[in-house]
């Protein structure tokens, strides 16, 4: 994961071409639980290299989509609006007809979770697991290959949801920065982004950011002050801390690969012990005979070192008010209001079929810490993710129940 250190913020650059007036007076939209409906609009079907381009349509077929029976549900559960990740390769990739047939499945996506009485947060993520269409080459920097047709993107989006209600959906231009805490060169960005957005829809409300993955040290190295030109405005940081128990079992974190074999780490930390957890990681080394032993020697003395720190630092409630706290310094700081914050993401991985990683009742003991110490704070919250390996339904689209009472979900 992004390393975290602390970084004097940059200043906001912002761009030449000034948005129109937004009244400063005007509260955001209200986001208070939500959860995330990827793979909606991701998982996509592109060529692989040298091509640039997809096939149609760009999404997968087999990907898990909500029916209108789950947006019912999901309503009734008492979540108040949904975040629809997108991604935006196939908007950039297909023009003319095409590209207006995607924005109106989009629309009628947005509809579709409106009509059950949720609001929606349009939130636009580039794939880093692509090989053309990925976040460094659409918004690294405002000289990115793909900035432009981007940025073209974001005022099409803006204009969409303004025609939905600006009382009811909100746009979050970008998902998780790649460039470094305080990153000048975000700054840029993001006051471009949202002087398109700004311009093209004057009462939306839109999210802000701060980079290195929009990390808790990316939002605190962010200077609001140029921002507020661009208000309604509302600024978000992800929370998944302490990664070794959210990310247990993480087959996709290649650059750590240790991350695979973790598995029964407890939370909070004093419900289990080193020991305990050891076992679990060799018993589940030893199942997978396809691995070299010298890639499990090299990984389990990371994993012990690691675990060794983990149970020390005694992870629990309090770690997370701890590691949560800045956000609530930086927006006194600032004098940003706590509803205009929110936790855009949140969760845990599950064991299931596909992964081994957090047993079920230590998963939704974290989730209930981490949403709690939102709560406190007077923050939003919207948890990652709906379906998948971090999701709040299984393949066959069934509600876990431990989740929804680590919620506070109605049951």
């Amino acid at each position: 994961m992004p390393s975290r250190r602390a970084l004097l913020a940059g200043g906001l650059a912002v761009a030449a071409a000034g948005p129109r007036p937004a009244r400063s007076d005007v509260e955001p939209l209200r986001l208070r639980r939500g959860i995330a409906l990827w793979p909606w609009f991701s998982l996509t079907t592109e060529f692989p290299a040298p091509r640039t381009d997809y096939a149609w349509p760009p999404f997968q077929a087999d990907r898990p989509v909500p029916s209108r029976s789950d947006l019912r549900q999901l309503a009734a559960l008492g979540f108040d609006f949904a975040r629809l990740p997108l991604d935006p390769g196939p908007f950039v990739a297909f023009t003319g007809a095409r590209r207006s047939e995607l924005l109106g499945d989009l629309s009628s996506a947005i509809d579709a979770v409106l009509a059950n009485g949720m609001r929606v947060l349009v939130n636009v993520q580039a794939n880093a697991a692509t090989h053309h269409y990925t976040p460094d080459a659409f918004y690294g920097s405002d000289r990115a290959p793909l900035f432009q047709p981007y940025r073209d993107l974001i005022v099409d989006l803006a204009r969409l949801c303004a025609r939905k209600g600006a009382d009811r959906v909100a746009l979050e231009p970008v998902n998780e920065p790649p460039q470094a805490c305080g990153a000048l060169a975000w700054n840029r960005v993001q006051a471009s982004l949202l002087t398109a957005a700004r311009t093209a829809a004057p009462s939306l409300t839109l999210v802000a950011t701060g980079a290195c993955g929009s990390l808790v040290d990316g939002l605190t190295a962010l200077d609001p002050a140029s921002l507020r030109t661009f208000a309604p405005l509302l600024y978000t940081f992800h929370f998944y801390e302490p990664y070794l128990f959210s990310h247990q079992g993480a087959t996709w974190l290649t650059e750590e690969p240790f991350y695979r074999w973790l598995n029964a780490v407890p939370w909070p930390g004093t419900h289990g012990s080193l020991k305990e957890t050891l076992a679990a990681v060799r018993a589940h080394m030893d199942a997978n005979p396809a691995v070299p032993q010298a890639e499990k020697t090299r990984d389990l003395a990371v994993i012990e070192a690691k675990l060794r720190e983990y149970f020390a630092a005694e992870p629990g409630p309090a770690y997370i008010a701890r590691a949560m706290a800045p956000v609530s310094t930086w927006a006194d700081l600032y004098g940003i209001p706590p509803a205009a914050l929110l936790m855009g993401e949140f969760g845990a991985l599950r064991t299931d079929a596909r992964f081994t990683a957090a047993r079920a009742p230590d998963r939704a003991a974290y989730i209930r810490d981490v949403r709690e110490a939102a709560e406190r704070a007077g923050f939003g919250w919207s948890f990652w993710n709906l379906f998948d390996g971090l999701g709040l339904m299984s393949d066959a689209h069934v509600v876990d129940p431990g989740l929804v009472a680590a919620l506070g979900l109605r049951r």
